[in-house]
C-alpha cells in the first residue's frame, strides 16, 4: 500500500484563515462590536469579523469550548454574560493559577527578566504622576498583562499558558463592564503589583504567593460590585 504525504504548507492558509477569524472574534469582543450576552448567526460574525461563513463554521466549535460562545436550543448563539457566576469562575482560575504559579517563579525567575519588569511599572507610575494621559492606559493594561503573562508563561506549558489566555479575555470582558483599570487605579494597582515583584527579588515564594492572593482578590472585590 502506498502512503501518499501531504505537501508542505497544504493546510497552513486555513489554519491561519482559522487564527485570524478567532483573533477577530476576540477583538470585536473586547472592542464592543459584539455585546456581552448578545444573541448572534454565523451570518452576523460573518458580518461583524469580516471573515468567510466557512472559517467562522470551523470556530464555532473552539469558542464553544473555550466558553467564549454558547449554543441556545431554538434562540441561537449567545456571547458570554458577564455576571456574577463569570466574575466566580474567572477569578477563583486566576487565584488557582497564578498563586501556585509564582511561587515557582519566586524561585526561578532570572533576576535580568524580573527587574525589566520592575522598570516596566515605575514608567507607568513616573507618567501617571506626571499627568501624563495620551496611550497611558493602553500602556498600564500591557504593563499589568505583562507581568501576569511573564509568571505563567515562565511554567512552559502550553496548555496552562493558553487556558489562562482564555480567561484573561473573560477577565478583559468583566472589566470592560465597569471595572476597567482607570487611570485614578493605576497607583493602587501598580503597589500592588510591586509588592509582588519584590517578594519574587527576595526570592520569597511564600510572600509572592500572599501578595498575588492579595492582588487578585482586590480585583475579585472590585468586580463584584458591578
Amino acid at each position: 500500500m502506498t502512503t501518499r504525504l501531504k505537501r508542505p504548507g497544504r493546510d497552513v492558509a486555513p489554519v491561519k484563515l482559522r487564527e485570524q477569524a478567532y483573533e477577530g472574534y476576540t477583538r470585536s469582543l473586547l472592542s464592543r462590536e459584539i455585546a456581552p450576552g448578545q444573541f448572534v448567526t454565523q451570518r452576523e460574525l460573518v458580518n461583524i469579523t469580516g471573515f468567510p461563513l466557512g472559517a467562522i463554521r470551523e470556530l464555532v466549535p473552539r469558542l464553544e469550548a473555550e466558553g467564549l460562545i454558547r449554543t441556545v436550543p431554538h434562540r441561537g448563539m449567545q456571547v458570554p454574560q458577564v455576571d456574577l457566576n463569570l466574575v466566580r469562575n474567572a477569578f477563583q482560575f486566576r487565584l488557582f493559577m497564578e498563586e501556585a504559579a509564582v511561587r515557582l517563579y519566586a524561585t526561578e525567575a532570572d533576576p535580568a527578566a524580573v527587574a525589566v519588569l520592575r522598570a516596566s511599572h515605575e514608567r507607568i507610575l513616573a507618567r501617571h504622576e506626571a499627568g501624563e494621559e495620551e496611550g497611558l492606559m493602553e500602556d498600564a493594561e500591557f504593563v499589568d498583562l505583562s507581568l501576569h503573562e511573564a509568571i505563567i508563561d515562565h511554567l512552559g506549558n502550553a496548555i496552562v499558558s493558553n487556558a489562562y489566555r482564555v480567561n484573561w479575555i473573560k477577565i478583559k470582558l468583566i472589566r470592560l463592564s465597569e471595572t476597567r483599570l482607570y487611570v485614578p487605579m493605576i497607583p493602587s494597582v501598580i503597589g500592588e503589583h510591586f509588592r509582588i515583584i519584590e517578594a519574587i527579588e527576595r526570592r520569597d515564594p511564600d510572600a509572592a504567593a500572599e501578595a498575588m492572593a492579595a492582588h487578585v482578590d482586590t480585583a475579585r472585590r472590585r468586580a463584584v460590585k458591578l
